[in-house]
C-alpha cells in the first residue's frame, strides 16, 4: 500500500513538476548557476543538487555492512522563498530516511522559482542511488536545441516528442472560471453571488439553470472570491485539502482538474426504535473538468454510494420502487439495491459536453439535470427527479435568452415495462426570457411530453427549437403528446429585493371558470416569492420568502406515461399536485462559515389507496386524472388531507473553496400529519441529526 501512496504521490509530483518549466517560468537557481544561460538553468540546477548530495550524504554502516544495492526515493519541493522542504522519503532503512533529511537540511536557501516575474514554488522526485555515484552532466540538443539533462537520479530524459510536450505546460490558471462550463447547482452556493446577478440594469438572465461560468463571470469574480478565501499553506498536502484541485494540468490549448468526492455522514432519527435509529451516508467518487481550446468543455462525476437514512426518508425511496427486485429510488439519485440488511446502495453518474461555437450560442449533452426558476422550488422544471440524458441549447442576445432542452426519460413501473425493460418517453422545453426593461424579467415556458407509442420514437417534430408545442400536439393526435405552458416573471424591487413568481397552465376551461363550479379542468399552479439580499445590512445574509399551490390533476394524464414524471418522481415540484406550502429560508456565510436555516408549512391531498377508496385526488401526477373522484367541486387539499411542518438547520466550515468540500451539521425536525394513515400515509414526527463532510455538487432535498 506504501508503494501505491508513493507511486501516486511521485506521479502528482511529475505532474507539477512539468508545470513549472515553460515559456514564461524560471526554474530554481543556485548561486553556482548565476552565470549560465536561461536553457542551461535546469540542467546546472540538477548538476548542482546531485554533486551537494553525493559530497554530503555519508552512508550508514548498517547499509554498508549488508551490502545494499538501491535507490532512496525522495519528493520535495523548493518554496517560494527558496526554502529546500521533503515531502515524503521512501528507504528499506530508516538510517537511509534520516540521512537523506540531515543533507537536506543542510542545503543553502537559493534563488526561488519564477511565474511572470513573481516567486513560485516548485515540485520534483529525485532517486539517491545506493552506492552513491558521482554525477556526471551530459548535455543533449533536442530538435529545438533546448538544454537537456542525462540524470538518472533525477526524473530521467524521454523521447524528444515527451519533453516537447512536457515545455508546453504551465501553472494552472483556473481557467475553469471562465470556461463553458456549468457552475454546479446548489441553492446554497449560488445565494453567493445571487444580489450581483440581480442588481438593477445587469443584462442578466437567472432562470435557467445552472449556470455557465462564462456568463457569471460578467457580474461577479468566482476566482476572486475562491482566491480570498485561500489559506496560508506550507506544504503540498495542506494545499491540496484547502485550496486547490488535487490534479491540476495546464497546456497550450488544454487543461484538466481531478478531485475526489466525498459525502461521508453520520446521524440519528428519533423516529425509529434504538435498534434502528443511526443514520449514515457513503460516498465516493471522482470529478474530472477539463477544457480543449477555448469552446470545448467537459465534465464527469462518478459516484459509488451506500447508506441509511431518516425512516420517512427511507419509507419515500421504497414507494418509489421501479420494476425489478431493487428495493427503492433514492430521490433525486437514482434506483438502489439493498446493500446489506437495512441501507441501499445507489451508483449514480453525471457527465456532459459543452461546446459553444459562437458567443451567443451554447450547446451541451450530456447526463444530469436542469433547473428553470427564480425559486427555491420550480413549478416548470425541476432538479427533484433522478438525472437523465439531455440535449440543450442556450442562445443569448440582445435583451433575450431562449433555452431548449430535450430529455430522454423513464417511467420505470411495473405496469408499463416491457420485455422486462423501462419505457422510454421523451420531454422538450423551451423557455425565452425577456429583459423588458432594467427592473422587469419576463419568462415563457412550454413543454411537452410525448413516448414512444407506433414506433414514434424521438419525434423530429419537437425538434425545431423555435415552434409552438401545441399546435405540433393538434398535428400529431390529442393523446400523442401532454403539453403545459409556463409564465414567469421577476421584478427588482431595488438592488437588496427582488419578486419574483410562476404560473403553470396544464389545462384550463374558460366556461367551466365562468360556472364557479371548481372544474378538475382548471389545472394550474402558481408561485410567488421574494428575496432580500444582504438583509438588514447584513452582508451576506439573505432572506427568502416563497409560496406555491398547485391544483390537483396538474401534471397528470389520461394515458399515464404522459405524465410529468422520470424515475417514479415529478419533473416538477417534489410534490407532485394538490398542494399548497410556505417557505422561509434563510442563509448567511462569513469567510468560509456558512449557516442555512429553513421552514416550510404546507397541506397536500393525497389519495387513501385503499379497496373502500380507490379514488385519484390529484396529488399523485402518476395516476389517471380519470379515475378522479368527481368532475367538480375540486379543490386544493382535497383527499387524505395532510398537515406538514419542516424546519431545518445546517451549519459548517468551508474546507476547499475550490472544490466546494464542507464539514457540516444538519438538523431536521419534521411533523407529517395525515388525516387518515395508512400503508401509504404514514404519521410521522420525527428529528433527524446528522453530521459530516460532503463535496457539494447538486442539491439534496429532504422535505417531501
Amino acid at each position: 500500500m506504501k508503494r501505491i501512496l508513493l507511486f501516486a504521490v511521485l506521479l502528482l509530483s511529475s505532474i507539477g513538476y512539468a508545470q513549472t518549466f515553460s515559456s514564461y517560468e524560471k526554474p530554481p537557481v543556485f548561486k553556482a548557476c548565476d552565470s549560465v544561460g536561461v536553457d542551461q538553468l535546469k540542467p546546472c540546477f540538477n548538476f548542482t543538487l546531485n554533486t551537494f548530495i553525493y559530497q554530503n550524504f555519508k552512508t550508514p554502516q548498517i547499509v554498508e555492512d549488508e551490502a545494499y544495492n538501491g535507490i532512496v526515493q525522495l519528493l520535495f519541493e523548493v518554496n517560494n522563498k527558496g526554502e529546500f522542504k521533503i515531502i515524503y522519503i521512501d528507504a528499506i532503512y530508516e538510517e537511509l530516511k534520516t540521512e537523506s533529511q540531515r543533507v537536506f537540511n543542510l542545503l543553502p536557501k537559493i534563488e526561488p522559482a519564477k511565474y511572470n516575474g513573481n516567486p513560485t514554488f516548485t515540485q520534483y522526485s529525485i532517486n539517491i542511488a545506493i552506492p552513491l555515484k558521482e554525477p556526471k552532466l551530459e548535455v543533449i540538443k533536442s530538435s529545438k536545441d533546448r538544454v537537456l539533462t542525462n540524470n538518472d537520479s533525477l526524473n530521467a530524459t524521454l523521447s524528444n516528442e515527451f519533453n516537447q510536450l512536457e515545455s508546453e505546460l504551465k501553472p494552472y490558471e483556473k481557467l475553469e472560471y471562465t470556461s463553458q462550463l456549468n457552475i454546479p447547482f446548489t441553492h446554497s452556493y449560488y445565494a453567493r453571488f445571487d444580489d450581483e446577478m440581480n442588481a438593477i440594469g445587469t443584462n442578466s438572465h437567472t432562470a435557467a439553470k445552472p449556470f455557465v461560468y462564462s456568463d457569471v463571470a460578467r457580474y461577479y469574480d468566482i476566482q476572486a472570491e475562491k482566491e480570498s478565501l485561500a489559506k496560508a499553506t506550507n506544504t503540498w498536502l495542506e494545499k491540496k485539502v484547502f485550496n486547490e484541485h488535487l490534479v491540476e494540468v495546464q497546456g497550450k490549448d488544454y487543461w484538466f482538474t481531478v478531485d475526489p468526492i466525498l459525502d461521508l455522514q453520520m446521524g440519528k432519527d428519533t423516529d425509529t426504535d434504538a435498534n434502528f435509529n443511526s443514520t449514515w451516508n457513503n460516498t465516493r467518487g471522482i470529478n474530472i473538468q477539463a477544457g480543449l481550446g477555448k469552446r470545448f468543455n467537459l465534465t464527469a462525476s462518478v459516484y459509488e454510494s451506500q447508506g441509511r437514512f431518516a425512516n420517512y426518508f427511507n419509507q419515500y425511496a421504497e414507494s418509489l420502487q421501479a420494476f425489478g427486485p431493487d428495493p427503492a429510488i433514492i430521490p433525486g439519485r437514482g434506483i438502489a439495491k439493498r446493500f446489506k440488511e437495512d441501507a441501499y446502495d445507489y451508483p449514480v453518474a453525471e457527465a456532459y459536453l459543452s461546446y459553444t461555437p459562437a458567443d451567443f450560442l451554447n450547446v451541451q449533452f450530456g447526463h444530469g439535470k436542469n433547473f428553470i426558476g427564480d425559486g427555491y422550488r420550480s413549478l416548470l422544471q425541476s432538479d427533484v427527479a433522478s438525472p437523465y440524458p439531455f440535449l440543450k441549447l442556450n442562445a443569448t442576445f440582445w435583451k433575450i435568452k431562449y433555452t431548449s432542452t430535450w430529455m430522454w426519460l423513464k417511467d420505470v413501473r411495473p405496469e408499463v415495462v416491457v420485455d422486462d425493460a423501462f419505457l422510454t418517453k421523451y420531454m422538450a422545453n423551451h423557455y425565452l426570457s425577456w429583459n423588458v426593461n432594467k427592473r422587469l424579467n419576463i419568462g415563457l415556458f412550454e413543454s411537452v411530453m410525448w413516448a414512444d407509442t407506433n414506433g414514434r420514437g424521438f419525434d423530429v417534430n419537437y425538434l425545431n427549437p423555435i415552434i409552438f408545442f401545441r399546435a405540433i400536439e393538434f398535428q400529431t393526435g390529442q393523446g400523442a403528446g401532454n403539453a403545459i405552458l409556463g409564465l414567469s416573471s421577476k421584478y427588482k424591487w431595488n438592488n437588496k429585493v427582488n419578486i419574483y413568481g410562476q404560473f403553470v397552465l396544464d389545462e384550463f376551461s374558460l366556461s367551466d371558470v365562468k360556472a364557479g363550479d371548481k372544474s378538475w379542468k382548471n389545472k394550474f399552479g402558481f408561485q410567488l416569492g421574494a428575496k432580500y439580499f444582504n438583509a438588514f445590512k447584513v452582508d451576506n445574509l439573505l432572506l427568502q420568502a416563497e409560496y406555491n399551490q398547485v391544483r390537483p390533476y396538474t401534471y397528470s394524464h389520461n394515458t399515464e406515461i404522459l405524465n410529468y414524471g422520470h424515475f417514479n418522481q415529478p419533473m416538477a415540484h417534489l410534490w407532485g399536485a394538490n398542494f399548497r406550502e410556505f417557505v422561509l429560508i434563510g442563509r448567511y456565510n462569513y469567510l468560509r462559515w456558512f449557516g442555512d436555516a429553513k421552514m416550510i408549512i404546507g397541506q397536500r391531498g393525497l389519495d387513501y389507496n385503499t379497496d373502500e377508496d380507490s379514488f385519484s385526488y390529484g396529488g399523485d401526477i402518476y395516476r389517471d386524472y380519470n379515475a378522479r373522484n368527481a368532475d367538480t367541486g375540486i379543490k386544493i387539499g382535497q383527499g387524505n388531507k395532510t398537515n406538514s411542518f419542516m424546519a431545518e438547520l445546517q451549519a459548517g466550515y468551508l474546507l476547499n473553496p475550490t472544490t466546494n468540500l464542507k464539514v457540516f451539521t444538519n438538523i431536521i425536525y419534521r411533523d407529517y400529519n395525515p388525516d387518515s394513515v395508512s400503508d401509504t400515509t404514514i404519521r410521522n414526527g420525527s428529528v433527524w441529526f446528522s453530521l459530516g463532510i460532503r463535496t457539494d455538487l447538486f442539491n439534496w432535498y429532504n422535505d417531501f
